[in-house]
């Protein structure tokens, strides 16, 4: 089986597994919601973050998935892991340093002021479900391209496996951001990160959403001191509420009183009026 194949074969079956894990979580949702917010915060949310979903994805998913399946055919045959024997120990070294690489990036995302002008659009969300997990700014991912690049230039690691651990990533994005109630979640929390984790992270206060930054392992936030086990009084930053992507383009770039002004201009497409 060649290299090209191989990868077609892995990332299609990475990502139908990612599109599974959104339909089975939306259901739990329905179901069991943790949390049940107002239904106009709701409607909105989900709204915005599927419109920016697609925006996003029309500029981005193409660009992203063959920049990254690039720098691995170019680079595999150098880095840290190249002369690991294929197999899984080389494919879990790799995701267990991956997701340390996702980790920094975060942190710095949230304490470097010109990121979090774009990563700021995330934590917008007054709401938290599955769809939340889809609410980035354009150039917040954009930006990432390059990072994660250098990232698989640095570890020598195949195409496929690349296909492979952004398709985990992707599930395990979703299930975090997912409100729904998870029987023994405390025991599972200490392993990976779950909603409770992450929902503190999308606190409105500073000093709980600049904690728990770990994507898939929460082993991280344990070992860099960033671990928070607090219930959030509020979700969400104090900015104003942005109704679609171009509200929320915007809004990394204005300040409150200009953004007031400019969604007069940009249409909210059937969203609440905000404040």
């Amino acid at each position: 089986m060649n290299t090209e194949y191989a990868a077609e074969v892995v990332g299609n079956v990475f990502m139908t597994v990612a599109l599974l894990s959104f339909f089975i979580l939306l259901a739990l949702e329905k179901k069991r919601p943790h949390i049940r917010f107002d239904r106009g915060i709701s409607r909105e949310s989900i709204l915005t973050n599927l419109s920016a979903f697609f925006f996003n994805n029309i500029f981005l998913t193409l660009l992203r998935a063959t920049s990254l399946f690039f720098i691995a055919q170019r680079f595999s045959g150098h880095g840290l892991l190249h002369s690991v024997e294929e197999g899984p120990i080389k494919w879990l070294m790799t995701f267990f340093l991956y997701d340390l690489a996702i980790y920094f990036w975060h942190v710095i995302n949230h304490h470097n002021d010109f990121l979090w002008r774009f990563h700021k659009v995330h934590h917008s969300d007054k709401a938290f479900n599955l769809t939340t997990g889809f609410r980035f700014h354009v150039l917040d991912l954009f930006i990432e391209i390059p990072y994660k690049c250098l990232f698989v230039i640095l570890i020598g690691v195949d195409a496929h496996i690349v296909l492979a651990m952004e398709a985990i990533q992707l599930v395990f994005i979703l299930f975090h951001h997912s409100n729904i109630m998870i029987p023994n979640e405390e025991k599972l929390s200490g392993f990976i990160i779950t909603p409770f984790l992450h929902r503190a992270h999308h606190s409105s206060l500073r000093s709980e959403h600049d904690s728990n930054y770990g994507i898939v392992f929460a082993v991280w936030d344990r070992v860099f001191g960033t671990r928070q086990e607090v219930t959030p009084q509020k979700i969400g930053l104090d900015v104003i509420m942005a109704g679609n992507f171009l509200q929320l383009f915007c809004l990394a770039f204005l300040t409150e009183g200009h953004f007031k002004k400019i969604l007069k201009i940009i249409p909210n497409f059937g969203g609440n009026k905000s404040d």
